[in-house]
């Protein structure tokens, strides 16, 4: 959680950068993004070089050898500032460009990285401010980012902003991802969801992970991410790489513009928040994409994309505009009937609409299915989430000590702090889709609702969601 006065130190670095003739937001947010970087890659180094002295043996897969030991965070910021700056500049970003491997599309995407920090004076400042930031901390890494994206005006039309922790967390702990799954985020931004899939895995599967094949395929073969932003890129590089995957699938790819023919049925789980803010020419989209459904809306070409993507049995949990839900064009049918009649829609998740405030207000719901090809939905299970732990104004004020905030707090939740925060419920439901579930009214906050074909309601008949008879297929 961002403090006000680390707040007003970011916002200071942000006016010196300014001053220093960095005036590109994303340009600021990337250079900030590299030291951070570097940084956590001496805690790695240094947390590495501790395991070996316990065990009496050889370091690890060491990032740093005697020969670059000069190039550590330690080093290089003991120096006098005009020394940092020039090796900063003349070594230590030659070597990061070449840190994942020469074949590694951690060191193609970052082959393009450059050093702009101008002055030894704004390089000192940000140093300075990394060094009192707790990057090993769960959320300080996000949270400070997602602080200086939204200092960014156009941060939502750009649609570079990052889906809210929490919420990632959510959506993982639903999903439950295992060491064999092999994941995709079509639209991976900073990598996100592919980092949380991957703590999710470190975290339940350690025994599995100790097996040399298994772990090769989680370094190697587990985490796939597309994006067409060559900075979001390299930010999800090292992202995935300070999380220590070694060699993860993060490329450019314009997802909605190229074939899936290579790509498809490929995965085995989809974890995404893909854009649903305009529209697309015809021409510059796939047609393989336009043969499951055409239309120029993002959201639903995404959601045909996903289930080229998956294998058969594959599952995805998606964000997308309530629309998707609720719209009565041809094209929201026709993927509405898609997801029912071919495949099985396991779930609806419905967000309180101020969760991706304060770049959008769109209400939003998360779409969890399974790849059939044969139908299979009957049940559907509901869930209509009024609470996520924050005010839903533009400030996101956290409502709850931090001991009680996401979907597995370390605290019980007693009813006054649930009304406040439903994620945890939410969690523990899912759980009970198959059981308990079933007995409950279609007017509580949770159900399990039965639809058989294109002519029944998609679910939804909380008290505070529209009248459901405008909510049919």
């Amino acid at each position: 959680m961002i403090t006000g006065e680390l707040k007003n130190k970011i916002d200071r670095l942000w006016d010196a950068f300014w001053s220093g003739g960095i005036s590109n937001p994303l340009e600021v947010i990337e250079q900030i993004t590299y030291l951070m970087f570097i940084r956590r890659l001496e805690d790695i180094q240094t947390a590495k070089e501790r395991r070996a002295s316990r065990s009496k043996k050889p370091i690890e897969n060491p990032i740093y050898t005697e020969e670059t030991n000069a190039l550590r965070w330690s080093e290089f910021t003991e120096l006098h500032p005009e020394s940092m700056h020039q090796v900063v500049r003349d070594a230590v970003f030659p070597w990061l460009r070449e840190l994942g491997g020469e074949d590694s599309t951690y060191s193609y995407h970052m082959k393009d990285a450059r050093f702009t920090i101008p002055t030894a004076n704004l390089l000192t400042k940000v140093v300075d401010m990394l060094d009192e930031i707790r990057l090993g901390e769960q959320d300080t890494k996000g949270d400070l980012y997602e602080y200086m994206l939204s200092k960014i005006a156009t941060a939502g039309q750009n649609g570079q902003f990052r889906t809210p922790r929490h919420i990632i967390q959510l959506i993982v702990e639903m999903m439950t991802p295992g060491p064999q799954d092999v994941i995709c985020d079509p639209a991976c931004g900073t990598a996100g969801f592919l980092v949380a899939a991957a703590q999710y895995v470190n975290r339940t599967h350690k025994d599995a992970l100790l097996d040399m094949a298994q772990r090769r395929h989680f370094n190697e073969s587990m985490f796939h991410g597309f994006d067409f932003d060559s900075t979001m890129l390299r930010i999800a590089s090292m992202n995935m790489l300070q999380h220590e995957i070694a060699r993860p699938d993060i490329r450019y790819r314009d997802s909605l513009a190229e074939s899936t023919a290579s790509e498809a049925e490929r995965y085995t789980m989809i974890l995404a928040n893909p854009p649903f803010a305009g529209s697309l020419d015809y021409e510059t989209t796939a047609k393989d994409l336009l043969k499951v459904v055409k239309t120029k809306k993002t959201e639903l070409l995404f959601l045909a994309l996903f289930l080229r993507l998956l294998k058969p049995g594959g599952r995805a949990a998606v964000i997308v505009p309530d629309g998707v839900l609720s719209n009565s064009t041809k094209a929201h049918k026709d993927l509405r009937r898609i997801l029912i009649e071919d495949h099985k829609l396991d779930a609806v998740v419905k967000l309180p609409s101020g969760v991706f405030k304060p770049y959008a207000s769109v209400s939003t719901a998360i779409l969890f299915f399974t790849k059939t090809n044969s139908g299979g939905t009957d049940d559907v299970w509901f869930y209509e989430v009024t609470a996520d732990g924050f005010s839903l104004d533009e400030k996101r004020t956290p409502l709850l000590t931090e001991d009680k905030i996401g979907p597995t707090p370390t605290a019980q939740l007693d009813e006054a702090a649930h009304s406040k925060n439903n994620l945890p419920d939410v969690l523990a439901r899912w759980a009970l889709r198959n059981g308990s579930e079933k007995q409950r009214a279609r007017t509580e906050q949770s159900f399990l609702g039965r639809v058989s074909g294109c002519d029944q309601f998609v679910g939804f008949a909380c008290p505070s969601w529209p009248d459901p008879v405008d909510r049919r297929v």
